[in-house]
């Protein structure tokens, strides 16, 4: 058996462990987090041995511990929830206290990154220089050239680091790329994904300043687009549109309640969830200089329509589709996609499995417990280790252990395609088109090009000239 890894959690949020101080709460397909509540279940099974949480501000780590005793302790059997946390809990704000964790941890240990979008790059750096295998929320960074200098980083250290592309365990995920590859060239992809207004509530730090829905959805898809056309198509140019309208009341709502919105606010302003922690001060530009609320300008829904070239050099279109303004509905996200080859077509609805409940105090719902299963076996212990939100992170944990145990390098675990390794053409490609998504936003819808190296790397992009 391997020897167990530790781990060090940055941002103690939503994802990670099930954190968001607001009236809405957790959503209902990560109530307990997906993170510490894995890595604690890997401690029990050997895998997993010193846990760290380190967040922004220590404040409010006395009601994370009681959110892990609530939605974890008292919950499952034979679960230690045992957990170092940094900075200390009077420390009102120290966007560097990731260093200090870091300084604790040692070569060969792990770091999972779930903060805002805009802190992935330093965050991820700083711990690859130290010799840590790096797991990061989606997306990876927000432009192309911090993507490249990981990649880097990532070759002189000989680190594993990775994106954690949850979607690429889900069973049904998997099995349509292993017959999209069948399918011949690539001519049309659509997807979808959409959750309820209550989000701009848990993102209300960073949405529309330093980040935006596209990254935060659209990377799904695309990266499992890329995944399954990988080394047969490429994308080729990026055009953005977007609506405007609602999200920009319902944040001005929230942050005027909030009494603002800069990096100095309250927990909740910094936007606790998934992809968002507490490192709201490590960012260039608005968010850093405490952003008032009427300069918040956030899209209700961004589509990117991309032309993608197969080897052959016939054409594809793809359109990816995300938005952060529906309405409650029967699940938190609704997702799905259309894909057609030359040769056949795959739809997959992920939002909707054939299973529903209902229940007097929660109303009617569909279940995935494909993703993660909370609910306790008959002896009470945790029973989710088949869930794909927890395959992700198993998977690569027991990578990270194989590689110290000289058994693995990072190459072979990238060749293996699964895990979505930072360095692999879909990852890259993924990180390409949302910038490139961006760009084209910013300057009116315009076209922006993507372009190539000798090896078919992408390193730039260009506007299209009318």
């Amino acid at each position: 058996m391997e020897q167990p890894i530790n781990v060090l959690m940055v941002g103690a949020g939503e994802y990670t462990v099930g954190f968001v101080p607001t009236k809405e709460g957790a959503a209902s397909d990560k109530s307990a987090g997906v993170i510490a509540i894995t890595l604690m279940d890997l401690r029990r099974l050997g895998k997993v041995q010193r846990l760290v949480l380190c967040d922004r501000s220590g404040r409010h780590f006395p009601a994370v511990r009681d959110t892990i005793k609530r939605k974890i302790q008292d919950v499952y059997r034979d679960m230690d929830v045992t957990i170092e946390t940094h900075p200390a809990d009077e420390v009102e704000e120290d966007n560097t206290a990731y260093l200090a964790a870091m300084a604790g941890m040692r070569p060969g240990d792990m770091v999972t990154i779930f903060t805002p979008d805009h802190t992935h790059y330093p965050i991820a750096l700083a711990a690859i220089q130290r010799g840590l295998h790096v797991l990061i929320a989606k997306p990876a960074v927000k432009s192309l050239q911090h993507h490249h200098h990981l990649v880097q980083a990532a070759a002189e250290k000989g680190v594993l680091v990775a994106v954690e592309f949850h979607k690429r365990f889900d069973p049904i995920y998997t099995d349509a790329r292993d017959r999209i590859r069948g399918l011949g060239p690539f001519a049309f992809f659509s997807s979808t994904m959409t959750q309820p207004k209550k989000q701009l509530h848990t993102f209300a730090g960073w949405a529309g300043r330093s980040s935006d829905i596209s990254f935060y959805l659209n990377s799904h898809h695309i990266d499992f687009h890329a995944w399954s056309v990988q080394g047969q198509s490429r994308p080729m140019v990026v055009v953005a549109s977007a609506a405007r309208g609602k999200a920009n009341e319902v944040l001005r709502d929230v942050l005027g309640e909030r009494g603002g919105g800069g990096a100095a606010a309250t927990q909740e302003d910094n936007g606790v969830g998934e992809g968002a922690g507490e490192n709201a001060g490590l960012v260039e530009g608005k968010e850093a200089e405490g952003d008032p609320v009427g300069s918040v300008d956030v899209e209700d829904a961004i589509t990117l329509m991309v032309q993608w070239q197969n080897k052959g050099g016939s054409c594809g279109t793809a359109l990816y589709t995300a938005s952060w303004i529906a309405p409650p509905t029967d699940c938190h996200t609704q997702q799905y996609f259309h894909y057609m080859g030359h040769q056949g077509e795959v739809r997959v609805d992920q939002a909707h499995r054939g299973f529903t409940m209902a229940t007097d105090a929660a109303g009617f719902a569909t279940l995935n417990p494909l993703y993660m299963k909370y609910t306790p076996d008959a002896a009470g212990r945790f029973a989710g280790q088949l869930g794909y939100g927890y395959r992700s992170i198993a998977e690569f944990v027991t990578a990270a252990q194989c590689i110290n145990s000289k058994k693995l390098t990072p190459e072979v675990v990238e060749s293996s395609e699964m895990i979505a390794t930072i360095g692999s053409s879909a990852c890259l490609l993924t990180t390409t088109i949302l910038e490139a998504g961006r760009k084209s936003l910013d300057m009116a819808g315009a076209p922006v090009s993507i372009e190539y190296n000798e090896e078919g790397r992408p390193i730039a992009l260009m506007p299209v000239s009318p």
